[in-house]
């Protein structure tokens, strides 16, 4: 390729403003307002709180977006606005991967209604590093495109920087480096790619942006090691590598041919050749995926790219002729065959018309929880049901204590999803909510002090803990049935013994230990 080598002339911007508002606004139609915020995102907002450089779940550039929505008043609406933003932003970069791979209008259109009508939406719903990750891997291939075109050492720079902030969202970009480092090695561009100062230094840059987060786990002892193992143990462990190839199919099911023209593209199509270690780094990141049992999820990065390149060789397939009237037919076959997905795979109806389709969930396998068992509903829906019902319980438990206890309350949860709601829906009306799950085991208050704890709890207080109080009352439990957490129960414990306190400081102390 020439180093003078220019793009399509024209871009498109109007039609592509058109499909970035429609993707914003999109991700708004798709919550049935019967659903609340999702388990994990009270996890991610309540960071907000707690800025640090890293966490046990994820590292800390979710937590300063949250801050971020926070600052612009918390509600709902900035909550789902940023995934929302990620998700047009990625759809824009597809958009600009098609014009640098001198696609046209047909192809660029192609590319967007397959990025829009795919499982990016559901991806794109919740506050989680996901959606930026998503974007950090599409970022990245246009980056490297980009660099490969024009010999611009600047295009290599900005993939470091793309890759430094990747990691300081989520570690998973870990296995785009993985696919694409034997992927450049095997291609024709490796020596312009390894014998070029400026990529190390845009390696040097990457890790210097990731640099404070490293320091972090160091000074923490490494709580990544520990959350994968435990995911590893809890999670990943019921993931078939079948399941995690058939998940693929489904992502992008109503666009399968374009990633297909994709493969066929790279190894036909001429203009494409310089491009085929894109192939061989989606392959190679898949089969690792494979082997370490990931969820399904965590390789949607990679199939954006592919549609841009699949889009660009279809374009010049059904250039002319015959052929140039099928051109609008499989624009609208994608829009068609993601009709089914739209009514299945998206919480925009209430939880009781999924629950009497339950069958036709449980073929697609969207019943299946982590557990590996079937249940009612989507495991993602059950996370978004009964945490007002909760917050508002923990809260009447705490009007039952006298003012003199109030300043001394502890509020003890189970999980990290309970604990996020509570300080999410009762903010400044209850203590800080803690756990000695996730993050929160280290966010506790001074326990000297503590003389109630309201307790929210999966499980019925045992005999053996509730004798280490002056007394315990159940106060509520959360009656919502579809509800992951149906049957919490809230209880108000007062009086709690020396012994008590110091098993809990145990438990406190294990757990910053262990992570």
């Amino acid at each position: 390729m020439s180093a003078l080598y220019a793009p399509a002339r024209r871009f498109y911007g109007g039609w592509l403003l058109a499909f970035f508002f429609l993707k914003l606004l999109g991700q708004y139609l798709l919550i049935h307002p019967t659903y609340q915020l999702h388990r994990d995102e009270y996890l991610h907002l309540d960071q907000a709180n707690h800025l640090a450089w890293g966490y046990i779940s994820l590292p800390p550039l979710t937590s300063w977006v949250a801050w971020l929505v926070q600052a612009l008043g918390n509600g709902e609406f900035w909550v789902h606005f940023f995934p929302a933003l990620f998700g047009a932003l990625t759809l824009a970069l597809v958009w600009a991967l098609v014009h640098e791979l001198w696609g046209g209008l047909y192809a660029k259109l192609l590319a967007a209604t397959a990025v829009l009508l795919s499982a990016l939406l559901r991806l794109n719903l919740l506050f989680q590093p996901n959606s930026f990750d998503i974007l950090a891997w599409t970022a990245a291939y246009y980056c490297l495109i980009r660099y490969l075109n024009t010999r611009r050492a600047g295009w290599m720079l900005a993939l470091g920087i793309v890759l430094g902030l990747g990691m300081l969202n989520k570690y998973n970009v870990l296995f785009w480096a993985a696919g694409m480092l034997p992927a450049l090695l095997l291609s024709e561009h490796r020596n312009r790619v390894f014998g070029h100062r400026a990529t190390y230094l845009a390696l040097g840059l990457a890790l210097l942006i990731f640099l404070p987060n490293l320091l972090w786990q160091i000074q923490h002892s490494f709580p990544v090691v520990w959350h994968m193992n435990e995911l590893q143990k809890t999670q990943l462990v019921h993931v078939e590598r079948a399941g995690f190839l058939k998940e693929q199919l489904l992502f992008f099911l109503n666009s399968l041919f374009v990633l297909v023209a994709a493969f066929v593209g790279l190894w036909r199509y001429a203009p494409l050749k310089p491009y085929r270690f894109v192939g061989w780094s989606v392959l190679f990141t898949l089969a690792l995926f494979t082997y370490l049992r990931a969820k399904g999820y965590y390789a949607v990065g990679l199939y954006p790219v592919l549609l841009a390149i699949g889009a660009v060789y279809l374009e010049h397939v059904l250039r002319a002729g015959p052929w140039r009237y099928v051109r609008p037919v499989l624009v609208a076959v994608i829009a068609a065959l993601f009709i089914p997905m739209l009514l299945i795979a998206f919480p925009n109806r209430p939880p009781q018309a999924i629950q009497q389709k339950g069958e036709r969930y449980r073929a697609m396998g969207l019943l299946r929880w982590e557990d590996g068992r079937d249940h009612a509903l989507p495991q993602d829906f059950a996370d978004m049901l009964g945490w007002r019902e909760m917050a508002t319980k923990a809260e009447q438990a705490y009007q039952l204590l006298p003012d003199s206890l109030r300043q001394h309350t502890l509020v003890l949860c189970d999980n990290y999803g309970q604990t996020g709601a509570l300080n999410y829906y009762a903010l400044h009306r209850l203590p800080p909510a803690v756990s000695v799950n996730a993050d929160y085991v280290y966010w506790f208050p001074d326990l000297h002090q503590i003389k109630a704890i309201i307790l929210v709890s999966n499980d019925a207080l045992s005999a053996e803990d509730a004798r280490h109080f002056a007394r315990v009352q159940q106060t509520g439990t959360v009656a919502e049935p579809l509800a992951r957490e149906y049957g919490a129960r809230i209880y108000l414990l007062t009086g709690p013994d020396a012994a008590i306190l110091q098993q809990l400081k145990q438990e406190i102390m294990d757990g910053q230990q262990l992570k």
